[in-house]
């Protein structure tokens, strides 16, 4: 394994622990390095570049890749900081929806998310005291083709707290602004397998319908490039033929039924 790679994980190591007040255990494998304690909520896998696939034995843990952890360090262990400590906690109740413009949305995604910003149709936001805590990112309504001419059916793009915080409520209150105003039939989601490998939108009213394939990435430097097929990773090859393949653990399709 790559001596860099495993300074970079004995670096987030030790920033974990300082930050959870933890001790940590680092476990060197042939393709992982694994981070356990029994305080943390969940195990860590880190994979390093040249390990482009997931392991298959582990169930409830977190993984991350290399040029994940070198581009969102600080912001993948306040994460892990928050899933774990839950102590900074802001109270829906306590909070104003409000809409949101795209340069907001986009800044606090940029800021606090750590997949890609993006821009959605429609944006709402929870402030306490007049700060940005959470964001939800819906798209527009589709037409079913098996429901009435009325029936909409729209995607939460994005659901994003405030790094190191827990907005309790935060998205069925951000939802419930979202139905009254627009009144969808239902809301679709997909939440990230690489982060937890069972779904907590369950408590809030959402179903599980599938476990989508893995999303396959061509990863050059800290930019990622999807692919689907051998031919769309051929082209990526040829364009940029320093990089490396990468996959994540797929999604979990979540609908929540209104109507």
């Amino acid at each position: 394994m790559d001596p860099s790679f495993i300074a970079l994980a004995t670096h987030f190591k030790l920033k974990l622990e300082q930050a959870l007040e933890l001790d940590i255990t680092l476990l060197q494998g042939d393709e992982y390095i694994q981070i356990t304690s029994p305080g943390l909520v969940s195990g860590i896998l880190l994979y390093p570049h040249n390990n482009p696939s997931r392991a298959a034995i582990f169930e409830h843990y977190i993984h991350i890749d290399e040029d994940q952890l070198v581009e969102k360090l600080d912001l993948i262990i306040k994460r892990i900081v928050s899933k774990t400590k839950n102590d900074n906690r802001v109270y829906a109740r306590n909070t104003v929806v409000a809409r949101i413009d795209k340069k907001t949305s986009i800044r606090f995604l940029v800021e606090h998310h750590l997949q890609t910003a993006l821009p959605g149709k429609y944006r709402y936001g929870l402030y306490e005291k007049g700060e940005l805590v959470a964001i939800a990112i819906f798209s527009g309504g589709r037409r079913m083709n098996d429901k009435d001419e009325d029936y909409r059916s729209f995607e939460l793009v994005r659901f994003c707290n405030k790094s190191g915080i827990n907005v309790i409520g935060g998205l069925s209150k951000l939802i419930k602004a979202f139905c009254k105003d627009f009144s969808p039939g239902d809301i679709m989601t997909f939440t990230d397998r690489d982060w937890s490998q069972n779904s907590s939108l369950e408590k809030i009213g959402f179903v599980a319908k599938e476990i989508t394939a893995p999303i396959k990435f061509w990863v050059v430097g800290l930019k990622r490039y999807t692919y689907r097929n051998a031919a769309e990773l051929d082209a990526l090859m040829q364009i940029f033929p320093k990089g490396f393949a990468k996959e994540n653990m797929g999604s979990i399709k979540m609908i929540l039924y209104i109507k």
